[in-house]
């Protein structure tokens, strides 16, 4: 799990101090202990997946009749022919395999099948553009199946693999990465160049028009009488995303100040953040998150439960939030 980290220490640029654990933060000291942050991996991924299993079984316990989930598109299904802003996925089906090496040893060319909810899909998307979101939208798949922001939610909330993924999904795809989501491929910093302005990408949408968006969304849901469920799928800032910190750990202080104020419920920090901010902190993937706040505002809805598992040498801390109906 520590394996980004050992990637960017071999940063060509970073300070010598910081290439052995001697110069490193002590939380960071601590979590790679004397076996390269194994005991810590074990830690971590325990406590990821206590959270993933209450939230499968609120969601089980709600049992939607379609769920909206907001995720990011990486380099995978949007490339250089196009990179919308956010897109819906308007399909009837999605059909993706488990990554590589993934950590239930399943077959990598395995089939796994998730119904879409396209005739909702093609309402909410109309809906929007009547409310003057000009929102993108597909009928099929371009370049991948699916990103994996949104299959390893479907693996992620089946961790035991007993259960499978049974209720409908509309994927809206966020271009969270913006200047870097060709120039760098959504992805690792480059080492082998320097980048300038003129080789990065125009930026991602703003949070507060994300924020607007999910108001927006919550609106029109709420108007039917579907019961829906509203997912963010993302790690907050990334380690290989947050230049300041010569990519080596996340800007946890950045993202406890996001979650307290979600867990209280104050949305000036979300509305007023900046995407020049969300980049000095590497909190790309947090504009995953900026629509489900847009949600939560609009509906009045207050977190039931909610966890941060942080961590200094695993790439990503990742916030976790249940707020069913009142």
């Amino acid at each position: 799990m520590a394996g980004i980290l050992k990637m960017m220490l071999k940063n060509p640029e970073l300070p010598e101090k910081y290439r052995t654990p001697d110069g490193w933060p002590e939380g960071m000291q601590r979590e790679w202990g004397n076996d390269e942050g194994t005991s810590a991996a074990a830690r971590h991924r325990a406590d990821l997946v206590s959270w993933m299993n209450k939230t499968r079984k609120a969601l089980d316990d709600f049992n939607p009749d379609y769920v909206i989930m907001f995720g990011d598109d990486q380099y995978e299904n949007f490339r250089e022919d196009i990179i919308p802003p956010y897109a819906i996925s308007a399909h009837e089906e999605f059909e993706f395999s488990p990554p590589a090496n993934n950590v239930w040893g399943e077959d990598p060319e395995r089939k796994i099948k998730i119904k879409g909810a396209a005739k909702k899909a093609k309402q909410l998307t109309s809906a929007l553009i009547e409310d003057g979101f000009d929102v993108a939208y597909s009928y099929k798949p371009l370049h991948h199946p699916l990103g994996h922001a949104f299959y390893n939610a479907f693996l992620y909330l089946d961790y035991g693999r007993d259960k499978g993924f049974p209720y409908p999904v509309i994927p809206v795809a966020i271009n969270c990465y913006g200047r870097a989501v060709i120039a760098q491929r959504g992805g690792l910093p480059r080492f082998d160049k320097v980048m300038t302005d003129d080789d990065f990408d125009p930026p991602a949408p703003t949070p507060n028009r994300l924020f607007e968006l999910g108001r927006a969304i919550a609106r029109i849901v709420s108007e039917g009488n579907d019961r829906v469920a509203v997912i963010s799928s993302s790690g907050w800032s990334h380690a290989f995303l947050t230049k300041k910190n010569w990519y080596l750990h996340p800007d946890t202080d950045s993202d406890r100040k996001m979650y307290d104020a979600m867990v209280s419920g104050e949305y000036e920090p979300w509305t007023k953040l900046t995407g020049k901010e969300v980049e000095d902190r590497g909190q790309q993937e947090i504009l995953n998150w900026s629509p489900l706040m847009g949600v939560m505002s609009e509906l009045k809805r207050k977190p039931q439960q909610t966890g941060f598992v942080d961590t200094w040498i695993f790439n990503s801390s990742k916030a976790f939030l249940i707020a069913p109906p009142a």
